[in-house]
């Protein structure tokens, strides 16, 4: 099951929605015009360098000044990946060349799936360009930033369809790389509220 401390924003004025921060947040202490004041650091998503389906370096650095929603999965899936990825081409649709909003699909599955059959499967989903960025590296990395950083459980033992057991989430992740929601990939209502919270998003920057 997947573990999410919510940590709700405070602001001053109550008619202005905000998402919460998901994920562990630790106090810190500091000086501020000679006074000692508290602050709180939030957990957030750590530096990374992958392979696209263009064969081109992606590092956290290409996310830098946007909100981006992160998923993970593999071609081969025979199971909630196909309706992960119609669900998540609809927000690719919706916000296509915003430049604001990008999306990023890790595979799972890096023995097999390869940049080139990344492209194939971008291509075949009408994904174009690298708003949606499909990502390939070592099963490790993988492995780590998705349990890890993402706090979504992934496994390549046989158990599951296809030899991989994943939770189908899409998690949400606004300019300062830190978590805003988590949301349920396979269902409708569920997508249709995260892109409804992007929007809620995209506003909270603007101001």
């Amino acid at each position: 099951m997947l573990f999410i401390t919510a940590i709700l924003c405070s602001c001053n004025n109550t008619d202005t929605q905000k998402l919460p921060i998901l994920g562990a947040r630790k106090p810190v202490e500091k000086t501020v015009d000679g006074k000692t004041v508290v602050d709180t650091i939030y957990k957030t998503i750590p530096p990374f360098r992958f392979v696209n389906q263009d064969s081109s370096e992606v590092s956290n650095h290409s996310f830098d000044g946007k909100i981006y929603v992160a998923d993970f999965f593999f071609i081969s899936c025979p199971d909630v990946c196909p309706v992960i990825q119609r669900n998540m081409l609809k927000v690719y649709n919706k916000y296509k060349d915003n430049k604001e909003v990008k999306l990023l699909s890790h595979t799972i599955d890096p023995k097999h799936d390869a940049p080139y059959r990344l492209k194939q499967y971008a291509k075949k989903l009408g994904a174009e360009g690298t708003q949606w960025e499909f990502l390939w590296g070592s099963k490790e990395s993988i492995y780590s930033l998705a349990k890890n950083d993402y706090m979504v459980s992934v496994d390549d033992t046989t158990k599951g369809p296809g030899g991989f057991a994943h939770e189908g989430y899409l998690v949400l992740v606004d300019q300062q790389k830190r978590m805003r929601g988590v949301y349920d990939g396979t269902s409708d209502q569920e997508v249709d509220k995260l892109m409804k919270d992007m929007d809620v998003l995209l506003l909270e920057y603007r101001k």
